[in-house]
């Protein structure tokens, strides 16, 4: 799978979420996705890597689970935030879960009662 194909999937995803856009991190041009203005998903700058907030746990389980695929980002790791190669094959389902828990986690409650109506 190429980048785009990566970076488009993540697109999609994240934007069915309530109010979730798309807004570039600082300086950098890479995608990353907010909700309310507060950051769910980041990518890399050089698009071969994904970030995302995960609960209390998962971050420690993911990362010893599959090492191949998962690590502790720079900066963000301490605040459990996890990261994901986008340039090897990906469960798309799963990612897909991982990317809607960290709606979860940082959109308020209102907009999280708003998907769960929608699901």
């Amino acid at each position: 799978m190429s980048d785009m194909d990566a970076h488009s999937r993540i697109r999609k995803i994240c934007l069915s979420f309530p109010e979730a856009v798309e807004k570039p991190f600082g300086g950098h041009t890479a995608p990353s996705f907010r909700v309310r203005d507060k950051l769910f998903v980041m990518t890399s700058e050089d698009g071969l890597s994904m970030m995302f907030k995960a609960g209390p746990g998962v971050q420690e389980a993911l990362v010893a689970e599959d090492p191949e695929r998962f690590f502790v980002p720079k900066y963000v790791g301490g605040k459990g935030w996890v990261g994901t190669l986008l340039d090897i094959d990906q469960n798309w389902e799963e990612i897909a879960e991982l990317i809607e828990d960290s709606y979860r986690l940082i959109a308020p409650k209102r907009l999280v009662n708003l998907l769960d109506l929608q699901q």
